[in-house]
């Protein structure tokens, strides 16, 4: 289950990698507008996202539960800011916002990327409560 988790998490992160590229490409570094992902949000998202990964992989060497518990803790709040970020997203297609940053991603990335997070945040809590080990 810890070396399932980690693949998947390495996956989501690839993606979302992808995603911040994009996002950075199209300007979304001077995006100060209501109602577009701001730079604080998304690159919050993605530092407790690559802290948790590497907390995870310490977790995979070290097999300390603490470390696993806290690396699903921040895993949480990553979900959340990405859910977050996915409604803004996703009010912005409806409206036809095309001039925000974040409408240049790919819809199969943005899907892709969320199942694999959702998939991940279930592992990782499995295997940090020690279940399938």
């Amino acid at each position: 289950m810890d070396w399932a988790a980690l693949i998947l998490w390495v996956l989501t992160a690839g993606g979302g990698f992808v995603l911040l590229a994009i996002w950075l490409k199209a300007g979304g570094m001077s995006q100060r507008s209501s109602g577009r992902i701001r730079p604080a949000v998304i690159l919050s998202h993605f530092g407790l996202a690559a802290t948790g990964l590497v907390l995870w992989i310490i977790y995979v060497a070290s097999d300390s539960s603490t470390v696993a518990w806290i690396a699903f803790a921040l895993l949480l709040v990553v979900a959340l800011i990405g859910f977050t970020m996915f409604g803004m997203w996703l009010s912005q297609r409806s409206k036809r916002d095309g001039e925000a940053a974040e409408q240049r991603f790919p819809v199969p990335i943005v899907g892709l990327h969320g199942l694999l997070a959702a998939t991940t945040l279930v592992l990782v809590f499995l295997a940090a409560a020690g279940i399938g080990s």
